[in-house]
């Protein structure tokens, strides 16, 4: 010890190590162990208390890294925002594509490729600036040019899109190679979630033409400026694409994702897909029958309300009894929702009394404390006191009139749905609650493409069991406007109101919250007084995902490929930095 100070002083000549070496020269030998102990322990603990402030001190961030093996039922066909028709489709689309926006999982909108952009007074023109050095998978720059090509083929007959109703009359230019130009002929406050619609690169299609466009290549090995780029297809004997192999795309316009790779794998059924997820041959999965659910881990279950409603939609021209407001209330009154959720999702929905799904403004909910078959009997006895009476078979009757001019009445209808499990356990359900009301039911099923084709297109049902897509931008024109009650429209009450109509109107061209709010709930209310639908339920989205895939946030859900508007902020590896050094993506 004493050679030790020696050293330390010759080192450094120190007074104080001068007086510390003649205090433990003073100790004796026990006394110096006890020392050397102390000091031991001192060193330790100050290096115990240091590692305990740096863990309190540091944060967890996401690292880049990993991968995500996702099951998918179908097989994609048209992977090109123009054309996607399939989940499959919409799934790729909507991580090889951008567009000028990028949808929230909050329900609103945020820039993408747009570094911003400005809306006319009057809400009729729409400028966009694109960001700088953007680029597509391929390295070719992104231009305001690309924009205008791919809205014009949206627009171009020839080529049949499912958008093309979207950009009806909208003229699109390009003043310079950074900004984007829309006019509208009117205002339309949910033209917005149209700019979300993915951007091709024109260099690449423009020599396809309108004939080879479905068939091109292109489509099934897209090239487009998304979070990922393509990297490998894997197909069958027969040359159907089984996995595609995705890779982060670095040039992506809000940052480079943090899991490095996604594989999609494509499944022909339900059963196949809940296989090869218990087996951990793939990490997630979604559209998965609220009667299989069981059989997954809860702890990797993930939901949010789907955008939307499911209902009972009369048609009033077909049904003479249907006519009848009475019958109308007392069949909205005879169900309790949130048991039809347990009994038929299994808990995963929730219950709707109107049009708005829970996730957009005037979509607020109430519940009923009594039970289906509580309320049908109380919906009974209203129609009883109302003059109806009950026949030999149980069914209500009411009779108008008196001697020849007596005309009889039976509270007798047909419902019609399609031939989904869900749908057909909601229709059994109902069946057994109206008929409980006093009413006869013949429920009919179809096959989803008969229902559309022969059933709703010409409006020919006296009860449709149905389900709607609201947009983002609560757009219920298309829904309940009376110049959609006919085919291509989508008002399959048939619902004609000119108080209505004239909100749902307005409702379109005011962007302002509190104004909208007005309009919707005059509108609301002019349908609760008609009764031309039984609004039963919102679907919840339902996702398997493993607990270590962190991130996740489903949010808003208007269609399955939602789930990954998230995804760029998804990881599985982590590191530990001090505050000073984390930087956010945008």
């Amino acid at each position: 010890m004493k050679n030790l100070w020696r050293i330390a002083q010759t080192a450094v000549h120190l007074p104080v190590l001068d007086r510390a070496g003649d205090t433990v020269e003073g100790l004796g030998r026990g006394g110096r162990a006890l020392f050397l102990c102390f000091a031991v322990l001192l060193t330790v603990s100050s290096a115990a208390l240091l590692y305990m402030v740096k863990e309190a001190l540091v944060v967890e961030v996401p690292s880049y890294g990993g991968s995500l093996h996702e099951g998918i039922i179908g097989t994609p066909r048209f992977i090109n925002p123009l054309l996607a028709i399939s989940d499959a489709d919409r799934d790729l689309t909507a991580l090889l594509y951008s567009g000028l926006l990028r949808a929230t999982p909050e329900g609103g909108f945020t820039p993408d490729l747009a570094e911003g952009y400005e809306v006319s007074p009057d809400g009729k023109t729409y400028t966009f600036t694109l960001r700088q050095d953007l680029t597509f998978h391929d390295g070719s720059k992104v231009t305001a040019d690309d924009v205008v090509y791919t809205v014009m083929k949206a627009q171009d007959p020839a080529l049949k899109s499912p958008l093309r109703a979207n950009w009806d009359g909208v003229v699109a230019e390009a003043p310079d190679a950074k900004t984007v130009r829309f006019i509208l002929k009117s205002a339309y406050a949910p033209f917005i979630e149209n700019l979300t619609l993915g951007i091709l690169p024109k260099a690449r299609w423009i020599g396809v033409s309108d004939e080879e466009f479905p068939f091109s290549e292109l489509n099934q090995e897209p090239i487009g400026s998304g979070p990922y780029k393509l990297d490998s297809v894997s197909r069958s004997s027969s040359g159907i694409p089984s996995t595609y192999t995705l890779q982060a795309f670095g040039g992506y316009a809000l940052g480079e994702p943090y899991i490095g790779s996604v594989t999609l794998r494509f499944f022909q059924s339900e059963g196949s897909l809940l296989t090869a997820l218990n087996a951990g041959e793939i990490d997630s999965a979604s559209s998965i029958s609220p009667g299989n659910l069981k059989d997954l881990s809860a702890a990797d279950i993930r939901t949010s309300p789907l955008n939307r409603v499911f209902g009972v939609f009369f048609n009033q021209n077909q049904s003479v009894v249907l006519r009848d407001k009475a019958v109308r209330s007392a069949l909205n009154d005879a169900v309790n929702r949130d048991e039809l959720v347990q009994e038929v999702l299994g808990g995963y929905g929730t219950a709707l009394y109107g049009p708005v799904p829970p996730t957009l403004i005037g979509g607020a909910q109430t519940t009923s404390t009594s039970t289906t078959k509580a309320l049908a009997a109380a919906a009974r006895a209203r129609l009883v006191a109302a003059g109806w009476k009950a026949g030999d078979d149980g069914v209500l009757r009411k009779t108008t009139g008196t001697g020849k001019t007596a005309q009889t009445t039976v509270l007798e209808f047909d419902l019609a749905t399609a031939n989904v499990p869900e749908l057909r356990a909601a229709a059994e359900y109902l069946r057994i609650a109206w008929e409980a009301a006093g009413a006869r039911v013949n429920v009919k099923i179809f096959e989803q493409g008969d229902l559309s084709q022969n059933v709703i297109r010409p409006r020919k049902y006296d009860a449709l069991l149905f389900g709607e897509v609201i947009g983002r931008e609560l757009d219920l024109f298309a829904f309940w406007h009376s110049s959609q009650r006919n085919d291509p429209g989508l008002n399959v009450a048939l619902y004609a109101n000119q108080k209505a109509d004239k909100a749902l109107s307005d409702l379109r061209q005011t962007a302002q919250t509190d104004k909208r709010q007005a309009l919707l709930e005059v509108f609301l209310a002019e349908l609760g007084r008609d009764i031309p639908a039984v609004f039963l339920y919102a679907p919840d989205f339902v996702y398997s995902v493993p607990n270590d895939i962190q991130g996740v946030h489903l949010g808003f859900i208007e269609t399955p490929s939602d789930r990954f508007l998230s995804l760029p902020q998804w990881h599985r590896e982590t590191d530990r930095v001090w505050p000073f050094f984390v930087t956010r993506k945008n």
